[in-house]
């Protein structure tokens, strides 16, 4: 074995195991390890478990001794978004307002696919409250910070799945997307998502967000990322807006992208600046494409100007979001998040159907694009991650996280599935994405020729080193909200159950 057990990817995991190599309890052992290393760098966890996440590898490490693994991801261990169900964990949503008591016992859909394929669930990842905005701090949590550079910000909303797959800490997790969830985080800290097609992975309890909302995988590469997929795709009648039984996206992963017709928009036809590190290392990852076998044409698809629209729709959701919160708790939320929720309460009915009309005609105007070209190509995210803990960088004259993600929330409008690749670091090391978009229900292609880039190389960027040192952060002022032992406080030593292992205790 040459390369550390965090190194690998969710397959080559598998392979190992198959061997006999190694076994699931010794890469939950390096992954908790990674995780005690990790954490007080870049807060990327609420809750480990570690006794939990040992037993389920000691019971995958004799199931694979059998022969007789459980499922695809047996023995793989996966992160999962804390805005998602997990039984027999709380799912606080990085809010104060939401309480641990309860029983805990219902898995959302995409969760309980990974249960019953076998993975190993090493704990919750970081969100904003509620999974509101395009960074990752909260007033539960404190501020996750950047694999790659710790006063810069992970993204959001799942910054903290993206630090944990770009540190080692579990190939796979799994994340939300309203308006760039998965993408942004992804292209910030260097990995692989998906945000697939609209009701492909179902999505239980609903968002409040509706129907902008989506779930998918956040990975080490695109061949992971459509394992996951495969495992977490298809019914679930708590869904109502499920698609039913769905292919493979795994057959076609290999057929690359000769005579693909791609179109490559720098700019949305000139309304996006862009960094010019950023400019630079997305056309090289399209003149991949080209020397691959597609067809490449710069073309701007019809995109007008969706934000008032995706506004409408976001804040509205922001505002029956707190409708739901106790008057006597609302102190406790973000004021960003009040402050939206405040403008959504102010939206009229007829408002919202005029942004829903919008949304439709956007929708059109890229199933027509579609016709001509089977993938867009754009930059994932305009610019490389910048200071951790505001909402939009300094001086930018931006005064709401979608003024910086101009190229993720429009496609959420439309429920395409969008993948981001990186494909460079900026002249300070930040890494940069290139965003691959296909129509409707063509997960496959997209996957395929995020598939394609990772065998060409255009993907393989230097990994993150993070460090203390005189450039590492303070200690968070909200490290003292932080909850049950359990809990993960921000840039705090990883506390587990006293009856683990001596080896994970702390």
């Amino acid at each position: 074995m040459t390369s550390p057990l965090t190194d690998l990817t969710a397959r080559q995991l598998l392979t190992g195991y198959e061997k006999g190599d190694f076994t699931p309890l010794d890469a939950t052992r390096a992954a908790l390890d990674r995780i005690e290393t990790v954490q007080p760098l870049v807060n990327a966890f609420v809750r480990v478990d570690a006794e939990q996440a040992l037993a389920q590898a000691t019971a995958s490490a004799e199931r694979w001794h059998r022969r007789e693994p459980q499922g695809l991801l047996d023995g793989v261990p996966v992160t999962v978004k804390d805005v998602l169900l997990q039984r027999g964990a709380p799912t606080l949503r990085g809010s104060k307002t939401v309480g641990t008591s309860g029983s805990w016992d219902e898995d959302a859909p995409s969760v309980a696919r990974l249960r019953a394929h076998g993975a190993v669930f090493l704990g919750k990842t970081t969100t904003p409250e509620f999974g509101w905005k395009g960074v990752t701090d909260s007033p539960l949590n404190g501020v996750t910070r950047n694999p790659y550079n710790l006063g810069r910000t992970s993204g959001g909303s799942s910054g903290g799945s993206a630090a944990a797959v770009a540190l080692g800490a579990g190939p796979l997790s799994i994340g939300t997307d309203g308006g760039g969830s998965v993408r942004i985080p992804a292209s910030f800290c260097g990995i692989f998502a998906l945000k697939p097609t609209y009701g492909r992975v179902p999505l239980y309890p609903s968002s409040p967000f509706g129907t902008l909302a989506h779930v998918g995988p956040m990975a080490r590469d695109a061949a992971d990322a459509a394992l996951m997929l495969d495992v977490i795709s298809g019914e679930d009648w708590r869904d109502w807006s499920h698609l039913g039984t769905v292919g493979s996206v795994r057959e076609t992963l290999n057929d690359g992208v000769k005579g693909l017709r791609i179109a490559y928009s720098a700019s949305f036809g000139g309304q996006v600046a862009l960094q010019p590190a950023v400019a630079s290392a997305v056309r090289r990852a399209v003149g991949a494409l080209a020397g691959l076998g597609a067809y490449i044409e710069e073309a701007d698809p019809e995109i007008g100007n969706p934000l008032e629209a995706f506004h409408t729709l976001w804040f509205s959701g922001a505002a029956r979001l707190v409708q739901r919160v106790g008057a006597d708790q609302r102190a406790l939320l973000d004021p960003g998040l009040l402050e939206i929720a405040a403008i959504g309460e102010r939206r009229s009915a007829l408002e919202y159907l005029v942004a829903t009309d919008n949304r439709m005609a956007l929708g059109r105007r890229m199933g027509r694009f579609h016709t001509s070209y089977d993938l867009l190509v754009t930059p994932t995210m305009p610019i490389t991650a910048f200071e951790a803990g505001v909402e939009v960088p300094a001086h930018s004259g931006h005064r709401r996280w979608t003024g910086w993600t101009p190229f993720t929330y429009p496609f959420n409008m439309t429920q395409q599935p969008a993948a981001t690749v990186p494909c460079g670091v900026d002249e300070d090391g930040l890494p940069i994405g290139v965003q691959l978009i296909g129509a409707r229900h063509a997960d496959a292609l997209v996957l395929r020729a995020a598939h394609a880039l990772y065998e060409s190389g255009v993907a393989a960027i230097p990994a993150p080193a993070p460090a203390g040192g005189p450039g590492a952060p303070p200690p968070d002022p909200r490290a003292s909200n932080a909850g049950e032992a359990e809990i993960y406080p921000p840039r705090r030593k990883l506390r587990v159950s006293p009856n683990a292992p001596a080896r994970h205790r702390s």
